[in-house]
């Protein structure tokens, strides 16, 4: 998992006046709106006794801790701590991390690492949302989400994967007897992305969609080729572009790492024909189809995680498009940006830990980075021997 870069975490309109739990790379998040309408990207850890900010309420623009009720600004500054008798101060060390937040094609993306703003990736780029239909141009997009449970790099990577579209895919737009991949070139239009390029032999259309198709010159035999690009984007997305007789698809997904073996893919699909709302369903119920195909094949991968040798698995020449995601992946590591046992804290029992991803606030605030240690959830045996949740305690 990768840190120090913009993640999509939620679409815009569900980020409301009610505090909402969000959880990426291990850590959970609350997301919230002030008056104004900002959005706000706080740690979801209260910095007292551990609980859950997502579960309190707010006030005014903080957030307010349902165990004791301190209140939390946007900035991640406790303000108000209702059992001080007046006159007490507030410790300067009662705070937790607040991320970046921007808002950008229907979604929420948070920074989640301490970079200073002139040195963070920037967000990709979607220029799709450009030209959408609701603002006079000729995309229409749905959106949805899917969860997996696999790590989101296996699901990236499938993503981007050429080859295993004629047997995962067999039946709808995936064709056996045409498995043979063609020989591509890796376009890396920045250091954040890189792209495929090919043509697709899919098998013959069926019913309504084999009389909508204008190109007859497969004369019921296979379709004509279909130009399709795909590939990823730096740190978990990845886009899709199918050419079809009929228009452009363009399908959007951010594979956000619940935790290192749960993925839970928000995604936005593009089109520029039947672009009616009475086509929605069919084009949700389409890319929900690609997924259920995937995922019995994806979650059962073994190992679980990419390893870290290149050589570890075999690559051949249809493999490049993942090889340059492998490569670029561990160039970021050697920079420090994997999430690593040093943004992890364990608990009371050494098995349990939980991911705290640093914050820009701790390098401006150096001599407070101790606040925003805490431990991570454990659990202590009961007397019949089972085991119990323990709350999370702030650090001594």
């Amino acid at each position: 998992m990768l840190k120090n870069f913009w993640y999509a975490l939620e679409f815009s309109d569900r980020v409301t006046r009610k505090p909402l739990k969000a959880v990426c790379l291990g850590q959970s998040l609350v997301l919230y709106r002030t008056a104004a309408g900002r959005a706000v990207a706080l740690s979801d850890l209260c910095a007292h006794r551990g609980a859950a900010l997502s579960a309190g309420t707010l006030e005014d623009d903080c957030v307010v801790c349902p165990y004791h009720g301190w209140r939390f600004d946007p900035e991640g500054v406790c303000t108000v701590i209702p059992a001080n008798q007046p006159g007490r101060g507030i410790p300067r060390k009662a705070r937790v991390d607040s991320y970046p937040v921007q808002e950008r094609y229907g979604f929420l993306w948070v920074f989640l690492g301490d970079l200073p703003e002139e040195e963070r990736p920037p967000i990709p780029h979607w220029p799709e949302f450009e030209d959408l239909v609701r603002d006079g141009g000729r995309f229409k997009a749905v959106t949805g989400e899917f969860l997996w449970h696999s790590n989101y790099e296996r699901v990236l990577e499938n993503g981007c994967d050429i080859a295993h579209t004629p047997f995962v895919h067999a039946g709808s737009f995936g064709n056996p007897d045409r498995p043979d991949v063609e020989e591509y070139t890796v376009e890396q239009p920045d250091e954040w992305s890189a792209f495929a390029t090919v043509a697709l032999h899919p098998p013959a259309a069926k019913g309504l969609w084999a009389k909508l198709y204008t190109d007859r010159r497969s004369q019921g035999k296979d379709r004509p080729p279909v130009v399709t690009t795909a590939g990823w984007m730096l740190p978990n997305l990845i886009k899709l572009h199918v050419r079809l007789p009929l228009g452009n698809m363009v399908i959007y997904d951010t594979n956000i790492p619940v935790d290192e073996t749960t993925t839970l893919v928000k995604w936005v699909a593009l089109r520029d024909f039947f672009t009616g709302d009475w086509a929605d369903k069919n084009a949700r119920k389409r890319v929900l189809g690609i997924f259920d195909q995937d995922a019995p094949v994806v979650d059962g991968t073994r190992p679980e995680l990419l390893p870290a040798d290149l050589g570890a698995e075999l690559h051949l020449r249809s493999d490049m498009i993942s090889v340059a995601y492998r490569r670029r992946r561990q160039e970021l590591a050697a920079k420090g940006w994997a999430v690593s046992d040093a943004d992890r804290i364990v608990g009371d029992v050494p098995s349990r830990s939980a991911t705290v991803i640093a914050s820009p606030a701790r390098r401006a605030v150096p001599e407070l980075a101790r606040a925003w240690e805490q431990k991570a959830q454990g659990f202590h045996p009961t007397v019949e021997g089972a085991q119990s949740p323990a709350p999370d305690r702030e650090k001594e």
